[in-house]
């Protein structure tokens, strides 16, 4: 059996400042988080979480620091925290558990870029491996993000492109 890895690293600090808590505490649960001055460096061996175990009142306290905000990604955890709520029939439990395998994740650091006086866009850098050397299981993705547009492109496509520049060449 193969194992598939995602090595990710956001390239960009960013700073505590340009960062609700909410966004904080998510990006934190998504990725691993390090301090780096006065922000925090983004990285994760095996890959980014979709699903993240946190405290009830960690989370409520987190969102309610960034209401003032006004990002999408208060909306989303207002949702999810009624839907939890829903499917424990009125009976919380301290730790809940987030999907977020549907909220992309490069969108939060768009909502960040957005705010920010000082970043104009953030870098992403994934690598695929793979345990066993399969065709499939290496390449690379680079995520390019500003406030109006996230744009990526993996090394699949990058090498398709050069085939056809090729091919076309050939068909002249």
């Amino acid at each position: 059996m193969a194992d598939y890895y995602s090595p990710t690293v956001v390239q960009q600090t960013i700073p505590n400042i340009d960062m609700t808590r909410l966004e904080r505490l998510l990006l934190s649960h998504l990725f691993d988080a390090d301090p780096d001055g006065d922000g925090l460096y983004f990285h994760s061996w095996e890959g980014p979480s979709d699903m993240v175990c946190l405290k009830r009142a960690e989370l409520k306290t987190a969102l309610e620091d960034s209401v003032s905000a006004g990002n999408p990604i208060n909306t989303w955890a207002i949702e999810q925290l009624e839907k939890i709520h829903e499917a424990e029939n009125n009976e919380e439990s301290d730790e809940i558990e987030l999907d977020l395998s549907e909220k992309w994740w490069p969108t939060l650091f768009q909502d960040i870029v957005k705010r920010s006086s000082t970043l104009r866009y953030i870098t992403v850098a994934i690598s695929f491996t793979c345990s066993k050397m399969r065709d499939d299981g290496f390449g690379g993705i680079a995520i390019f993000v500003t406030a109006d547009v996230i744009k990526s492109q993996s090394t699949h496509e990058f090498l398709e492109t050069c085939i056809g520049e090729v091919d076309s060449k050939d068909d002249a």
